[in-house]
């Protein structure tokens, strides 16, 4: 991990956050990690001085599968983007994003050298901040070195040069990951610009995409002088999300099924009574299109006598809760799966015949309506105990 956050500027906090991190691209500085177990046996490819460099709080690389594509955001000296490119294998990729210049040339260093031990090259390292990925900032200084800037009108004409670059030469196209993970830098980016970099993470990713983030939250609000403290700011102390905010950021741009699948038992950290822990999320990205009515039901098993998902709709224990064709197929997948029971119509509807659902009231779907209100089979048994081998059923 190192400081994704943003470029230096005349902030305090983000000064410190880079001027820390280059540093830390250097020397190792223990104060910047918590201690990491990694599944599987990937770090004897990676060279030493990059393990020495690295610096998180989770291991989000868990949730990373063979033949995807993944952004790792705030790649650092690379370790991550070294693990993940032996897990995802020749078919898959691996993008690492980081506006830390020495940290990147760390990463960098050793690419041929890793590429050689594991026998292909799926990695690539890219000059940006987290919040912006669309803008390659490596073309923007081009374009500066070519067009520098002397007075506010070339100013003027950077800005519409960004918006030229994020539109014709995205960083990182919408809807082409199918993983986006984060180990320990999203409590570096300002308050002002955390929307927009939930934004990005959900813009990137494609339809049943997700993003795992490991990072370090607080147990209540931090004080804004504590906000205002550059050591504890850089030290990914001050600017931890509150726990529930956290979650609350995922699901106000527009994720569903957020779940957090490592919580520290114990404080990383106590500074002034309050708590920092390192927390891994996991969510994902899918919910989006129509509402379609087809008549179809999904029960819920239990264990609890009702449960709410991130749309409002209810679904109580044991009773046939009418849903949307969306939703259907959603609660019938990761990480929904074996909780509920998925009930199709007798006849099925084609979508291209099926009316708009209300998702808005939640209701009961009857059986009859399922079967059809002119349902009138009768089966016979065939003399065998349904508890048999020979069951019917």
């Amino acid at each position: 991990m190192s400081n994704a956050a943003d470029t230096p500027s005349n902030t305090p906090s983000e000064m410190s956050v880079y001027n820390r991190y280059a540093a830390a691209a250097q020397a190792r500085e223990e104060a910047l990690c918590c201690p990491v177990d990694y599944v599987g046996d990937f770090l004897s490819v990676i060279p030493r001085e990059i393990l020495e460099r690295d610096y998180g709080c989770g291991d989000p690389t868990r949730h990373v599968k063979e033949g995807d594509t993944v952004v790792d955001l705030g790649s650092g000296g690379g370790k991550l983007c070294y693990i993940i490119s032996q897990v995802v294998g020749k078919r898959g990729r691996v993008i690492g994003v980081d506006c830390n210049l020495e940290m990147l040339a760390l990463a960098r260093k050793y690419q041929k050298q890793v590429a050689e031990r594991i026998g292909f090259d799926n990695v690539d390292f890219r000059y940006g901040m987290i919040q912006d990925l669309q803008l390659d900032l490596d073309l923007l200084g081009r374009e500066l070195g070519q067009h520098p800037i002397a007075d506010p009108t070339g100013w003027l004409k950077l800005r519409h040069v960004e918006e030229r670059l994020r539109h014709d030469q995205p960083m990182i196209a919408s809807g082409t990951v199918d993983c986006v993970v984060s180990n320990c830098v999203l409590n570096l980016v300002r308050q002002q610009d955390r929307q927009q970099l939930f934004a990005e993470i959900f813009r990137v990713l494609k339809n049943g995409g997700r993003a795992a983030i490991s990072d370090i939250v607080a147990d209540e609000d931090v004080p804004r002088e504590m906000q205002d403290n550059p050591e504890l700011w850089s030290g990914c102390i001050s600017g931890a999300f509150r726990e529930d905010r956290f979650l609350e950021a995922f699901e106000l741009a527009g994720f569903y099924g957020i779940e957090i699948v490592k919580r520290q038992a114990e404080p990383w950290r106590t500074v002034a009574g309050i708590e920092f822990r390192s927390m891994t999320v996991l969510a994902y990205k899918g919910k989006e299109g129509p509402c379609l009515e087809r008549n179809q039901a999904v029960v819920y098993r239990g264990p609890f006598k009702k449960v709410e998902d991130d749309d409002g709709h209810v679904y109580c224990r044991g009773e046939r809760m009418a849903v949307c064709d969306k939703t259907f197929q959603l609660l019938q997948q990761t990480p929904y799966r074996g909780s509920f029971e998925a009930i199709e119509p007798l006849r099925q509807i084609p979508p291209d015949e099926a009316v708009p659902f209300n998702c808005r009231r939640g209701k009961i779907r009857s059986s009859r309506e399922t079967k059809g209100e002119y349902y009138n089979l009768t089966t016979e048994s065939n003399g065998a105990s349904c508890c048999s081998d020979n069951a019917c059923c």
